[in-house]
């Protein structure tokens, strides 16, 4: 039997660290199953999800990875994945791509994903950032319930862009990746 953890690390950004925390899991004889991890500004940030063939106490294991070479002003955040916990992937037809740009505002974020929220449509991925010339540019990565009207959605979404000065786009996920030249395998 495998017990399943998900790790939080944030750190200031450098090189190693996650040469650092996948060692540390190595060395338990744990198996990373799936992890994300990207640097905003000078922060690094991983999420890892990593089966380990037995049961360990939460503390003791974010203090394992602390403790492994290179981690030094990092921080760990460890949790136990439950069966409820863990759902498949989104569909691949069911996954679409909200970007959105336009002068940088506060409150931007909080529009869009309260819209998909009151809309039952998960956020699964969600990169920002302001660009050199002020502008607020927004990606993000959603599943949507096949039993919605798309066409709505993306109107909704065009109506609240222009309500914010925000050029506001909605695409199949296989469309965005065709036309972008992405490659977003999940």
């Amino acid at each position: 039997m495998r017990y399943g953890y998900v790790f939080n690390v944030i750190s200031t950004d450098r090189p190693g660290i996650v040469a650092s925390v996948s060692s540390a899991i190595a060395k338990l004889k744990g198996n990373i199953e799936s992890c994300s991890q990207t640097v905003l500004s000078s922060y690094f940030t991983l999420i890892m999800i990593v089966t380990l063939p037995q049961k360990w106490n939460l503390k003791e294991l974010e203090d394992i990875i602390l403790n492994s070479e290179g981690m030094n002003d990092c921080q760990v955040l460890a949790r136990e994945v439950s069966k409820k916990d863990v759902r498949p992937p989104a569909k691949k037809e069911n996954t679409f791509v909200v970007t959105a740009s336009g002068k940088d505002r506060e409150d931007i974020v909080a529009q869009f994903s309260r819209y998909l929220a009151g809309k039952d449509i998960n956020i699964i991925d969600l990169f920002g950032y302001i660009t050199t010339d002020g502008n607020f540019v927004m990606i993000s990565q959603v599943e949507v319930d096949p039993r919605l009207d798309i066409q709505n959605i993306q109107y909704d979404l065009e109506e609240l862009g222009l309500e914010f000065g925000f050029t506001v786009g909605l695409q199949h996920n296989n469309i965005f990746v065709a036309t972008n030249q992405l490659r977003m395998d999940s």
